[in-house]
């Protein structure tokens, strides 16, 4: 049976950078390009986001690993930060994943019938979305095929809003420190991007184990021993045309 773990505060992340603007001539590569292409739209005039993350990474059974994010925005004008279009999460080289030992759940399912009507086993990471104004909104994440692939659904259930992550090698620029990534699209809506308001606090854990094939096993691993230090990103997109790259350094821990 599949055992789903939030870790929000267990392991002090070792390093947590804040993220820097660049400007567009020097924008920061795409780490995730064959993935989902977003519709186009034009940037608009906003605030600029000053970002951070945090990441703290549990062992478990076997070479499971829970990872636990935390994503902190606000804007440098003291306004509601801008809206997202788009975040990659970027995974340690020693990071695995294993969509096919864990059941998946259908976005049409959702959709029609609730997230409580996934698979058991389905459920493989959970947390909280903040904004700037109303109650934090609890967050689901699923094991999925999106488009034939693997990838992960991201459910609010308390606004029905469904996004997609697929499963992605980065590009050859991202190579050194990071080996996969969950690419999010937050696709236009029919609210204008300049209204579009973005989370103050965003916290995902990705991590569960069941038995699978006479052993256990974890949607996410880590050849990493206990102690190692690891390296996270979070490429991250803004109906501004800004991207930011916050970087976070965590140790494993038990």
């Amino acid at each position: 049976m599949m055992k789903a773990k939030v870790v929000l505060a267990a392991l002090t992340a070792l390093v947590a950078l804040p993220a820097l603007a660049t400007p567009a001539s020097a924008r920061p590569a795409d780490p995730a390009p064959g993935g989902p292409q977003r519709p186009h739209e034009a940037d608009v005039e906003g605030t600029r986001n000053l970002d951070s993350l945090a990441v703290t990474a549990t062992a478990g059974p076997g070479r499971s690993v829970t990872l636990a994010w935390d994503r902190s925005s606000r804007a440098e004008t003291g306004q509601v930060p801008a809206g997202a279009r788009r975040f990659v999460f970027l995974f340690d080289r020693s990071v695995r994943f294993n969509p096919d030992a864990f059941p998946t759940c259908a976005r049409a399912l959702i959709e029609e019938k609730g997230a409580a009507a996934c698979p058991d086993g389905s459920q493989v990471g959970s947390g909280l979305a903040e904004y700037a104004t109303g109650e934090p909104r609890e967050v689901l994440a699923f094991n999925s095929r999106i488009g034939g692939s693997p990838g992960v659904l991201v459910v609010l259930p308390s606004n029905g809003v469904v996004l997609e992550q697929t499963l992605e090698h980065v590009s050859h620029q991202y190579r050194e420190h990071y080996r996969w990534a969950l690419d999010e699209i937050l696709p236009p809506n029919d609210t204008p991007p300049q209204e579009r308001a973005g989370t103050t606090r965003f916290r995902l854990s990705f991590g569960a184990t069941r038995e699978h094939r006479g052993r256990t096993v974890g949607f996410v691993e880590s050849t990493a021993r206990p102690g190692a230090a690891l390296r996270f990103g979070l490429w991250s997109e803004f109906v501004t045309g800004q991207v930011l790259v916050p970087v976070a350094k965590a140790r494993l821990g038990r």
